[in-house]
C-alpha cells in the first residue's frame, strides 16, 4: 500500500473539518460568543468520558450527542437571558472540564484518555471514517445554508446550536475539544480581517492549506497530529492576524 493510500483519508478529513466549521466559526466570532464552541465540546466530552469510564465505550456517539444538545440548549437560552454571556460560556467549560476530570479518575489511563479527548491523532483515519463525517457534514452544511437564514428569533439561536452540536459531537470524537476550537476561530478570524475574498470561502482555502501542512509535519516528524494541528492553525492565523494589523495601522 502507497502512503498516499495510507495518508488520504487523514487529509479528506481535515479538509471536510475545516469546511464545516468556518461555517460556524465566523458566525460566532460575530456573535462575540468565542468560547461557544469550547464549551459545547468540553461538555460533549462529558459523555465520551462516561461511555469509556463506566460503559467500556458503548453507546459513546449518543452519549455525546445528549451531552453536546444539552449544551447547546443551555447556551442557546442563556444568550436572551443572561448577562455576560461569556462569563457564563467560560463557567460552563470550567463545569465540562472538571466533570471528565473526575469521571476519569475512575480508570487508570484517565490522562491519556483526556489527552486524546483533547487532540486525537487523525494521521491514519479509515476511508469509512471520512465517508461518515462528510454525509454529516454535508447534512448540516444544507440546513445552514439552506434553513438557517430563513428561521428568526429562538427557532433561529436553537437551529444553529443544535446543529454546532450535531458537528461537534462527530469532530471531538474524531479530532478532539482543542483542535475542534482551533479549526472553528483561527481560519474564520483571519477570514474576517480580510476584505479582498469572501470570507466563507477565505477560511476554507486558509485552513485547508493550514491543516495540510500540519497533517504533512506530524507525519515526516512524528509529531502528535492533534497538537501539530492546533500549532500551525493558530500559528498561521495569528501571524495573518499580526500581518493585517501592521498593514492597516495608520502612519504617524
Amino acid at each position: 500500500m502507497s502512503l498516499i493510500e495510507i495518508l488520504w483519508p487523514a487529509f479528506a478529513l481535515g479538509i471536510l473539518l475545516v469546511f464545516i466549521h468556518a461555517v460556524f466559526g465566523i458566525e460566532i466570532i460575530r456573535r462575540g460568543v468565542i468560547f461557544t464552541d469550547l464549551a459545547i465540546g468540553q461538555i460533549a466530552a462529558v459523555g465520551m468520558a462516561i461511555s469509556v469510564a463506566f460503559l467500556n465505550g458503548a453507546y459513546q456517539t449518543p452519549l455525546t450527542l445528549l451531552f453536546a444538545l444539552i449544551a447547546a440548549i443551555v447556551i442557546a437560552l442563556a444568550g436572551r437571558r443572561v448577562v455576560y454571556i461569556e462569563a457564563f460560556i467560560g463557567l460552563l467549560y470550567a463545569l465540562g472540564i472538571s466533570s471528565i476530570m473526575m469521571i476519569l479518575a475512575q480508570s487508570s489511563e484517565g490522562m491519556e484518555l483526556f489527552n486524546k479527548m483533547s487532540a486525537a491523532d487523525i494521521l491514519f483515519t479509515m476511508p469509512g471514517d471520512v465517508a461518515k463525517a462528510a454525509l454529516l457534514y454535508m447534512t448540516v452544511a444544507l440546513v445552514m445554508f439552506l434553513l438557517y437564514p430563513k428561521t428568526s428569533g429562538l427557532w433561529r439561536e436553537t437551529l444553529f446550536f443544535s446543529m454546532l452540536a450535531v458537528t461537534v459531537t462527530s469532530s471531538v470524537q474524531s479530532a478532539g475539544v482543542l483542535v475542534v476550537f482551533s479549526l472553528l476561530i483561527a481560519p474564520a478570524y483571519a477570514a474576517l480581517l480580510q476584505t479582498r475574498f469572501p470570507e466563507l470561502i477565505f477560511a476554507w482555502i486558509f485552513g485547508s492549506v493550514a491543516i495540510v501542512a500540519a497533517l504533512g509535519i506530524s507525519y515526516a516528524f512524528d509529531l502528535p497530529t492533534g497538537y501539530t494541528i492546533i500549532f500551525c492553525v493558530v500559528l498561521a492565523s495569528l501571524l495573518f492576524v499580526i500581518s493585517k494589523s501592521k498593514l492597516s495601522k495608520p502612519s504617524s
